[in-house]
C-alpha cells in the first residue's frame, strides 16, 4: 500500500524547495506518522523539530530533517482527496434535481467531515464511525457545519431517507462534551419541518449555545427537474412573509436570551418576501455567511462607502449580470455608480431557464442561459460577470461554459468581478 501524501505543487523558497522536494513526490511519514489526508498533516507538521520522509517519483526514499524556528513555511501542496460519499436519499436533495449535461463533480454526493472541517461544507454526521468521532476529538476538528433540519430522530431519519440514522442531539451532545463547536442548518421543507417541529429543534440546539455557536434556516430549493421525486412544497411569497413575521421576533428574543445572535434566516427569505433585511448589527460576526445568510446586507452596508470614494471614469458602456432574487437590491447602488463614475452600466437579472423559475439566486446561473438571453442586446464595451457564477480556480459557469465560451458566443469582452460593492468598483477602474 502506498502511505502517503502526493505533492501536487512546492512553494518557491520554502523549505521543500530547499530541501529539494519536488512535485509528483510523496510525503509518506511526517515524525513517525503516515498522512492520511492534509488534516494528518497540518496536525503532525505543528512541532518546530520535524523529520520527513520523502518518496522522490524515481523510487528513491529521502529523509530530510526541518527546524521551524525560522519561521520558513513547509510549503508543499498536496493532492486532494476524494470526499466520502453519502449515504442519505435527502427528500429534497439538490443534486437528485439536476439535468444532465452539467459538470460530472456536481453529481457528486459528498458526506465528509473532512471537508466540512477545512472548506466548511455542511454534513449530517448520519454515518459517522467510532473511529470517525475519535478523530474528531483527538484533533480538535473544530469548527463543524453540520445539517440539522430536525432534532427529532423519526423525522431527520424520514427527511435523509435513512432510517438508521443515529440520533443527531447524541452526536452534537458527544462534539460539545470534547470542545467540538457546532454551526448548524436547517432546511425548511414547508408542511415537515417547520411549525411546531421547527420550535422544537431551535429549541433544542439553543439549548447548546454556545458549542452550537449559531443555526441557519434556509428555505428547500427545488427545481423543475424532479420527476420521481417526494412532492415538495414551495417556499412561496406569502409563505416567507409569514414566516418572517415569526420567525424574526423569535430569533430577536432568542439572541436577548442567549446574549448573542444565534438563530439566523437565509437571505433568500427576503428576497422571496420582498421585505427590507434587518440591520447588518443583528447578523454578529456572520458565522453562516457562506450559507447564504447576511450577504446581501454586508452588500448594502458597504454601498455607501464605495459611492462616496468612488471618481470620475473613463466614459464607457458595460453590462452587468445577476440572478433575479438579488436585482432589486442591486439596481439602486448600480444606477448610483453610474453617475458618479459616469459610465454607462445595465444591469440585467437572467432568469434560470435551465433549473427552473424557483431558482433565482445568482450562483446558480449558467452560462447558457447567460448566452441565450444576451444574445443580440446592446452590450456596451463589456459583459461583467460575479465570481459567485463561476467555480473557484477555473472560471466555469455550472453547465461548463467557460468565459472564454461567453465571449465568443456574445461578441463581446467578458470581465469578472469579485461580488462585492468595491470588487464592482474596482473592475471599472480596471476597464478605464
Amino acid at each position: 500500500m502506498r502511505r502517503g501524501l502526493i505533492i501536487e505543487a512546492v512553494e518557491p523558497g520554502s523549505l521543500a524547495d530547499e530541501a529539494g522536494i519536488e512535485p509528483g513526490d510523496r510525503l509518506s511519514a511526517i515524525n513517525g506518522h503516515h498522512p492520511r489526508d492534509v488534516i494528518d498533516f497540518g496536525f503532525h507538521a505543528g512541532d518546530d523539530e520535524l523529520v520527513l520522509e520523502v518518496v522522490k517519483t524515481s523510487g528513491e526514499i529521502w529523509e530530510i530533517e526541518a527546524n521551524r524556528e525560522d519561521r520558513m513555511v513547509l510549503g508543499m501542496r498536496f493532492r486532494a482527496a476524494a470526499p466520502r460519499r453519502c449515504g442519505n436519499a435527502c427528500l429534497f436533495c439538490f443534486i437528485d434535481q439536476l439535468p444532465k449535461g452539467l459538470r460530472r463533480s456536481l453529481y457528486v454526493k459528498d458526506e465528509d467531515y473532512r471537508h466540512s472541517f477545512l472548506y466548511g461544507n455542511f454534513v449530517t454526521l448520519s454515518t459517522l464511525r467510532t473511529s470517525d468521532m475519535r478523530r474528531i476529538l483527538e484533533q480538535r476538528l473544530s469548527p463543524l457545519y453540520v445539517s440539522v433540519h430536525a432534532t427529532e430522530p423519526d423525522l431527520r431519519c424520514e427527511l435523509l431517507g435513512n432510517p438508521s440514522a443515529r440520533p443527531i442531539m447524541e452526536i452534537l451532545k458527544e462534539l460539545a462534551a470534547g470542545g467540538i463547536t457546532v454551526h448548524a442548518q436547517v432546511v425548511l421543507c414547508p408542511g415537515l419541518n417547520d411549525g411546531k417541529h421547527l420550535e422544537r429543534t431551535v429549541s433544542d440546539l439553543a439549548s447548546m449555545y454556545p458549542r452550537v455557536a449559531s443555526l441557519a434556516v434556509v428555505p428547500v430549493g427545488l427545481t423543475r427537474h424532479r420527476e420521481a421525486l417526494p412532492l415538495l412544497r414551495p417556499v412561496t411569497r406569502e409563505y416567507a412573509s409569514g414566516f418572517l413575521a415569526q420567525w424574526q421576533t423569535r430569533s430577536a428574543a432568542i439572541a436577548e436570551e442567549l446574549g448573542a445572535p444565534f438563530l439566523f434566516l437565509a437571505d433568500e427569505f427576503y428576497l422571496k418576501a420582498v421585505q427590507p433585511f434587518p440591520p447588518l448589527a443583528t447578523y454578529g460576526e456572520l458565522p453562516q455567511f457562506g450559507n447564504g445568510v447576511g450577504m446581501i446586507p454586508l452588500f448594502l452596508s458597504e454601498c455607501d462607502g464605495v459611492i462616496a470614494g468612488a471618481e470620475n471614469l473613463e466614459p464607457t458602456s458595460v453590462t452587468i449580470v445577476t440572478g433575479e432574487s438579488p436585482f432589486g437590491y442591486l439596481e439602486g447602488f448600480v444606477g448610483r455608480l453610474s453617475r458618479k463614475t459616469g459610465i454607462l452600466m445595465r444591469l440585467i437579472a437572467i432568469r434560470n431557464a435551465l433549473l427552473g423559475d424557483e431558482v433565482t439566486v445568482t450562483g446558480l446561473v449558467t452560462g447558457r442561459d447567460l448566452c441565450a438571453q444576451l444574445k443580440g442586446r446592446e452590450l456596451g464595451g463589456v459583459v461583467m460577470v460575479p465570481d459567485v457564477m463561476l467555480r473557484e480556480g477555473d472560471g466555469l459557469f455550472l453547465d461548463d461554459v467557460s468565459l472564454e465560451d461567453v465571449a465568443r458566443e456574445l461578441g463581446a469582452r467578458v470581465s469578472v468581478f469579485e461580488a462585492t460593492p468595491a470588487g464592482l468598483y474596482a473592475a471599472l477602474k480596471s476597464l478605464s
